[in-house]
């Protein structure tokens, strides 16, 4: 799924972003990493997630949504 398909216009974002792109609190963004269902890397100290990277999880997230 392409990200702008989701509104993704960066090509990566920081924690912070992805919070309030998802709607989820910190510890929930980190066991969706912790579980693989969301991929991040690390550039220096700073984790971000790669904009593919966040439309893939919506993608399965939809996809499981419609069965």
């Amino acid at each position: 799924m392409h990200p702008h398909t989701y509104g993704l216009m960066k090509a990566a974002y920081s924690v912070t972003e992805v919070m309030s792109l998802l709607s989820l609190g910190r510890t929930s963004i980190y066991a969706l990493v912790k579980s693989g269902d969301l991929k991040v890397i690390k550039c220096g100290r700073r984790t971000l997630f790669l904009a593919t990277d966040v439309a893939a999880f919506l993608g399965k997230l939809r996809a499981e949504g419609e069965h």
